[in-house]
């Protein structure tokens, strides 16, 4: 059994080839001190999730070992998918766990960024808890132009890499690392397939639009199914709970004559999550997680 534990969650910008996806994760199977818990791929999105735990130390390998295949497979001037991205790996998390603090945690990612910039010549920019300055905390400024705008974002002085040369790596763009608390990915499908509504709803309920404080959120088209889904990034599930978002989108839908077809959670939830959820819808009085049988028997 583990003792401490962090967990990481990177995203891939691979969501088709299964055989590349394999690969990928194949430094996370059977590893000691890392369990892999999961992984889905989006064919829309074109990318694939990991979520990971393990021993800082053991953890910090599997993720440099997956960062190399990643490279060696994806080559991003190929790549196209709803989702955007800067980079063959997009986005490095680490999430402090048990016995871990956020300190910590902020250490094992900058080790991480140094260290797959020395190993694969890959730039590094670190963002969250991680970030060096408050200009590079959001993600999404940091991915801001995505792999195409790499190299006239890095001739700004403003926009050096945190490690590594100030150049996109020829396939594989730049990858951001940071340390985080745990979000949830929540997706919620519109019967629409006109992509401005998704867009504009996103743009709504974000909280740089002026919509809920912990939420993150954009449009996406979703081809294959001819509909549109308001992909969100739940970045704090303990003060903006689920069914807020869901509730919040259900309402901006009305105006366009617009209903909700379904959500998703991409990955892991806490469990907390749900039964904040769970409890809103059933109208519960006064009810505890620690009446889950589940979290009673673990206790």
């Amino acid at each position: 059994m583990m003792d401490r534990i962090i967990e990481c969650v990177p995203n891939f910008s691979e969501g088709r080839d299964l055989q590349k996806i394999d690969q990928i994760i194949a430094p996370f199977r059977a590893r000691k001190g890392v369990k892999l818990l999961d992984y889905s791929n989006d064919e829309d999105h074109n990318r694939s999730v990991v979520t990971v735990v393990g021993e800082p130390d053991a953890l910090k390998e599997a993720v440099l070992e997956a960062i190399g295949v990643a490279i060696s497979v994806i080559d991003l001037n190929q790549h196209s998918g709803q989702h955007p991205r800067m980079g063959a790996v997009d986005v490095v998390p680490f999430i402090p766990i048990r016995n871990v603090t956020m300190d910590e945690a902020i250490a094992l990612s900058r080790e991480v960024g140094a260290e797959a910039a020395t190993r694969y010549g890959l730039p590094v920019y670190l963002y969250e808890k991680s970030a060096a300055a408050p200009h590079r905390e959001n993600l999404a400024a940091v991915r801001k132009g995505e792999f195409e705008g790499l190299v006239d974002k890095m001739k700004k002085p403003e926009w050096q890499p945190d490690y590594g040369s100030a150049a996109p790596h020829p396939t594989a763009g730049a990858v951001a690392v940071g340390a985080r608390s745990p979000l949830v990915a929540y997706n919620i499908n519109l019967n629409t397939p006109q992509l401005c509504i998704a867009t504009d709803i996103a743009r709504k309920i974000r909280f740089i639009g002026g919509g809920l404080r912990y939420c993150k959120a954009m449009g996406v088209e979703l081809k294959e199914r001819g509909i549109t889904q308001v992909s969100i990034n739940m970045t704090d599930y303990t003060h903006t709970a689920l069914y807020r978002a869901f509730e919040l989108v259900r309402i901006e839908a009305r105006r366009y004559g617009v209903s909700i077809a379904g959500s998703e959670i991409v990955g892991l939830v806490p469990m907390e999550a749900l039964i904040d959820t769970a409890s809103y819808y059933l109208g519960l009085e006064n009810f505890s997680i620690h009446q889950v049988l589940e979290v009673r028997m673990m206790e």
